[in-house]
């Protein structure tokens, strides 16, 4: 008996991964694996151009991450950079690469203590729901903004700043960004209501079979797809000259020798501010909004935990750029078509070809890729993450969210903002307290 259940095990394995990889709909999730590059794109560049990361490298390991997730969890589970420890990066000339690794390393060695002992997961447990959407309703914001940014002005992600108003025409126009924002109103609208039921989906339908068409054929656009690849066609378009810069196979991998200062610098000046950010929004938010967009699919903050620990804790050594998951990223898939672990496998899988293909030749691409276009596809990413706090319906629990939000937009910190959203919260329920306390005593007095 105890060898046939061995036996059977392989095979129920194997239906999980095949389960988990596959697409739901081909289109849509080639669609949905668009949705995450207005973040990926923009960090990915600067931190090339700034720090001489190993793009060929950096592909490579974030795509074997994303093929990985996707077979483990069954959804399009985003990898994305370490935002705090890129703009510690981007904003100070001395900390460089070996600073950048030594702060993955140490950040992903902390996640991964507090995965393997359970205390991740209790965190995630005593955590209110209100202090949750509040960070992701400030991330979900500042994505929105900073995608406003990128439409409206000329970046230079080399000094990451603002360089002036962008051109009405042009490749990189205001003109064709608008453009490309209401082609994907157009095509997806505000996106599906997933609290609506199977049966009034049914009765919708019968009612009017046109719009029933209708919505099947808009459905089977992937404009998020088609917007990527008119940037690559843009791209060749500005500057034809780029396809002799194009250097084919992938760039060396080498281990990173990192020296104690650099050990010093990264961990407290990227992994101290990067790790609220990391528990808030890489663990914490991301297991809350899988169980809201895919219900049945809740993951525990223990093994969200664990796999962020593990890609850094491997892939920083040799150069990648330090990781983790993301509640924008996974709303931006999800806005997008994204339903399964096929739709970041397939990017995962794009990502390694290029990366073995062109390795960090591919920069040279990129830098001419329109950023307007970046900008649509990472607004529409924000605000889909922002619109998952619609489910606050007490007054209370709305006004603990925007104490939170307001905290972590205005003190660009998801840390102070949580503790803000924390005390507020405490303050409340002891308020709540002493209240009703004081109406038993009341109704005690009155009885006779």
């Amino acid at each position: 008996m105890e060898s046939q259940n061995l036996a059977e095990t392989p095979p129920t394995m194997a239906h999980k991964l095949k389960r988990n990889l596959t697409f739901r709909s081909k289109w849509a999730e080639l669609n949905g694996a668009m949705g995450d590059l207005g973040t990926y794109i923009p960090i990915v560049l600067a931190l090339t151009l700034a720090k001489d990361l190993n793009l060929g490298t950096t592909l490579i390991f974030t795509g074997v991450y994303n093929i990985v997730t996707g077979a483990i969890y069954g959804v399009p589970m985003p990898v994305q950079p370490m935002k705090s420890i890129a703009a510690a990066a981007i904003s100070d000339s001395g900390f460089n690469i070996l600073e950048i690794m030594a702060a993955g390393i140490c950040t992903g060695g902390v996640l991964l203590v507090l995965g393997a002992t359970g205390l991740m997961q209790l965190a995630y447990k005593l955590i209110p729901l209100s202090v949750v959407r509040g960070i992701q309703l400030a991330q979900g914001l500042s994505f929105a903004m900073n995608a406003v940014k990128y439409i409206r002005k000329v970046q230079d992600f080399l000094k990451s700043k603002s360089i002036g108003n962008r051109h009405w025409l042009g490749l990189d126009g205001l003109v064709l960004a608008h453009f490309c924002a209401c082609f994907i109103i157009f095509v997806n609208g505000a996106g599906e209501e997933r609290n609506e039921t199977e049966t009034d989906v049914v009765v919708d339908e019968e009612r009017n079979s046109k719009r029933r068409r209708i919505r099947r054929i808009m459905a089977s656009i992937p404009s998020a797809l088609i917007i990527f690849i008119l940037g690559v066609v843009l791209a060749f378009t500005r500057r034809p000259a780029v396809v002799k810069d194009i250097k084919f196979g992938p760039t060396s991998i080498d281990v990173v020798q990192i020296t104690k200062h650099a050990w010093k610098e990264g961990f407290i000046k990227g992994t101290i501010p990067q790790l609220p950010l990391s528990i808030l929004n890489s663990v914490i938010a991301v297991c809350k909004l899988s169980s809201d967009l895919f219900p049945g699919k809740e993951f525990s903050a223990t093994s969200v935990s664990i796999t962020v620990g593990l890609m850094n804790l491997v892939g920083c050594w040799f150069g990648a750029m330090p990781c983790c998951h993301g509640a924008g990223g996974l709303a931006g898939q999800y806005k997008f078509g994204g339903r399964s672990g096929g739709c970041v496998a397939i990017l995962g899988t794009v990502k390694m070809v290029l990366g073995l293909a062109l390795g960090a030749s591919l920069v040279i691409i990129l830098h001419q890729f329109p950023i307007g276009l970046l900008g649509v596809l990472l607004l529409f990413a924000g605000i889909e993450l922002a619109m998952t706090c619609r489910d606050m319906n007490s007054k209370e629990e709305v006004f603990v969210m925007l104490i939170c939000t307001a905290v972590s937009l205005v003190g660009s910190s998801a840390a102070i903002g949580f503790l803000s959203g924390i005390a507020v919260h405490l303050i409340l329920k002891l308020r709540g307290m002493g209240r009703d306390q004081s109406y038993s005593t009341i109704n005690i007095r009155a009885t006779p």
